[in-house]
């Protein structure tokens, strides 16, 4: 499976920002998908998932105001970001696999995201 991240960039805070990850490959019917992100020196975090049966989930810091997508038809997910802060600096990685939020099969190279203050 290859993954692709695009819609990155410099915001404001307050701001929205829409990332999208496109699948390409033999994607297995059970894999998940998630976004995970890793600022300058701290640990990597889960962000959010979506697993293959639709179920969502987020980390507590991004809940209501980050939504995560996906298209299957298309082989794509997104995650839509508004209400953007500086702490959500950092770089997103799309992800996918059975343990998206710990061990993912699959990665993307990433995408920046910079919240101005």
């Amino acid at each position: 499976v290859q993954l692709v991240e695009s819609g990155g960039g410099l915001v404001q805070a307050g701001g929205s920002l829409r990332l999208s990850c496109a699948a390409s490959g033999r994607i297995p019917s059970y894999y998940n998908m998630a976004w995970l992100r890793q600022a300058p020196g701290k640990e990597r975090e889960f962000v959010a998932r979506i697993t293959w049966n639709s179920r969502l989930a987020y980390a507590d810091s991004v809940k209501g105001r980050f939504t995560i997508s996906r298209d299957t038809a298309k082989n794509m997910m997104y995650l839509q970001m508004d209400d953007l802060r500086p702490e959500d600096t950092a770089i997103y990685y799309c992800v996918a696999g059975v343990d998206t939020d710990i061990s993912p099969s699959d990665w993307g190279q990433g995408t920046q995201v910079l919240v101005s203050s």
